[in-house]
């Protein structure tokens, strides 16, 4: 019997379990839609959210920039509103500060000031900076007394000199009336203090002498270093400045034997004679020669010193005793300089001006005490050691006799006008072979040096030849005596260095014009003729004694005459001619 299950064939239960493929490819296009829709929902909900998140970030902006317009204006507010409400600040004057857990007891950094007159002790608020606490400057304090902020020094005040630095934070000081004061230094001038002599800007109410003033007119009261100039730059002097050099130098370098001779060193020298002769070269020759000599005696490699250049008329002041007082000051800044024994030269330039004869009549009478002032300063308990003065004038007849005494201005030196020899000396300081040299003028000498000396030949021959052509001056007394003033009279280191000044601006000019090189002979003497016409403008006056000071000559027939004007004829009675025409002034 045969088991029909098992023949193999689908029950009609399995049939409809297991579909065939048509039924499968509907049910994966059903999936397939369904996915397509919900992708198609996906979309449109995030484009709704696209939308919203515009919509938001617009609202956003709008919000930012209406937060933004309060915050500005809220803080024009609080600014208005700060400004309505801030309290008055003081302004005071810091004078020291104290710091916390001194022996006052203090547990926080605190100030003396002075506010308003008055001395108060305050607090400082730990928002200001320790270091711009300097004494002297200005500060704030709030309504409580506390310091809240540090401002700048006082820009205007009272001038004053200072006299003497007391030590560290003090100085004396001097006004124009010569009232003394000690006044507290600033934390300025507390790092860079100031040398007597100076001048400062003081706070006369609290005390302070605030900041240094450099003033244009006491720079001829600054020491100045060590001139640039050596005897070697000076020519025609070698006798006077033989004499320098015994009176200045010896008693400097040689000092134990002036103490086992009892004897003194001058303490000043006097160089007069006829101007533009070298005297100021000479005093600044003396300082450069002290220092070199200085620096040998103590070892050391450079060469260091003062010279104190005052010229006469510059110190002169309308003020009553502000000229002595400039006089006390310019001793006292030598002396401190000298006191570290550095050699120190005053030169007063144009003495005359300042130092005249007392009661003479020929100025004002502020001489009355300005001669008194350098007598004192002279003769005073302070010595000048180390210290020489030099003065030096056209006019030494007019210099008050208590001057020129011995023990002040002891020795004398005339510095008198230049013969042939010394002439030649000068020019050859300033004609030196390393020039421009007409070619025609080395050859025809044969050298460049030779050239040289045949170029100063012929300036020296123009100058000093008495002929007709360089007669100058004929004075002519009634009594029939005459004496005849030559170019060579009228003669200087000044004149010859203008002379070689002339002749190198004509070589230029003859360079740039005519293509031709170099300095000749010619050159030299159209200078020394141009200078001669120019001399002519000396100046216009019938006294004789004049004409022989203007013309420094210290010759027998200059002497004569003017031993012969005082016992004959007034000098009101000479007729001045000038050689170079026929004109005559009585």
């Amino acid at each position: 019997m045969t088991d029909t299950t098992s023949s193999g064939q689908n029950t009609p239960s399995e049939a409809g379990t297991n579909p065939g493929p048509a039924q499968g490819s509907d049910h994966f296009t059903q999936q397939l839609a369904t996915a397509h829709r919900q992708v198609a929902i996906v979309r449109d909900e995030k484009r709704n959210l696209d939308r919203q998140l515009s919509s938001a970030g617009q609202q956003n902006q709008k919000l930012r920039t209406a937060l933004e317009g309060a915050r500005d204006q809220i803080t024009r507010l609080k600014k208005a509103l700060e400004h309505d409400l801030e309290l008055p600040l003081s302004v005071a004057t810091l004078i020291r500060t104290i710091p916390a857990g001194d022996s006052a007891g203090t547990k926080d950094l605190s100030a003396d000031v002075v506010v308003s007159g008055r001395n108060v002790r305050c607090p400082v608020s730990p928002l200001v900076p320790q270091g711009a606490l300097e004494p002297g400057r200005q500060i704030l304090v709030d309504e409580r007394s506390v310091v809240v902020s540090v401002l700048g020094y006082e820009p205007t005040g009272e001038l004053a000199t200072v006299r003497e630095v007391v030590d560290a934070a003090r100085v004396v000081t001097v006004g124009r009336s010569d009232e003394e004061r000690v006044l507290r230094l600033s934390g300025a001038l507390r790092k860079n203090p100031p040398q007597p002599g100076q001048t400062v800007t003081i706070d006369h109410r609290n005390g302070f002498a605030l900041e240094i003033v450099n003033r244009t007119g006491m720079e001829e009261l600054v020491l100045e270093e060590v001139p640039n100039v050596r005897y070697q730059d000076i020519g025609g002097l070698g006798e006077e400045i033989e004499q320098i050099q015994d009176a200045v130098e010896l008693p400097f370098v040689h000092p134990e034997l002036y103490r086992q001779h009892k004897l003194a060193p001058p303490k000043g020298i006097l160089l007069y004679g006829p101007p533009g002769n070298g005297k100021t070269m000479i005093a600044k020759a003396v300082a450069r020669s002290l220092a070199e000599r200085a620096a040998e005696k103590s070892g050391r490699d450079q060469a260091k010193g003062y010279f104190l250049n005052i010229k006469g008329p510059e110190l002169l002041d309308k003020f009553v005793g502000e000229t002595e007082r400039q006089i006390r000051q310019i001793f006292t800044r030598a002396r401190e300089q000298a006191a570290a024994g550095i050699p120190v030269v005053v030169f007063f330039d144009e003495m005359d001006s300042l130092f005249r004869t007392r009661g003479s009549g020929l100025s004002s009478d502020v001489e009355t005490t300005i001669v008194p002032q350098l007598l004192t300063e002279i003769d005073g308990v302070e010595k000048l050691d180390n210290v020489i003065i030099v003065g030096a004038t056209n006019r030494e007849d007019m210099i008050d006799p208590a001057v020129l005494r011995p023990g002040r201005l002891d020795v004398k030196i005339r510095i008198d006008r230049p013969d042939a020899e010394g002439a030649r000396q000068i020019f050859a300081l300033y004609l030196t072979p390393d020039l421009p040299l007409h070619q025609e003028e080395i050859i025809s000498a044969g050298s460049r040096e030779a050239a040289i000396e045949a170029l100063i030949d012929d300036g020296v021959e123009a100058m000093y030849a008495q002929t007709d052509a360089t007669r100058f001056l004929e004075i002519t007394y009634k009594d029939g005596k005459r004496e005849t003033l030559w170019f060579s009279d009228f003669v200087s280191g000044a004149v010859i260095r203008n002379i070689v000044d002339r002749a190198k601006k004509q070589a230029i000019k003859d360079l740039l014009t005519k293509q031709v090189r170099g300095i000749t002979r010619q050159h030299v003497r159209n200078a020394v003729a141009q200078e001669f016409m120019e001399q002519q403008d000396l100046p216009d006056t019938s006294d004789p004694d004049d004409w022989a000071r203007i013309s420094g000559r210290r010759g027998d027939t200059i002497a004569d005459l003017r031993i012969v004007m005082h016992r004959g004829p007034r000098p009101d009675d000479a007729v001045v001619t000038s050689a170079t025409d026929d004109r005559t002034d009585s």
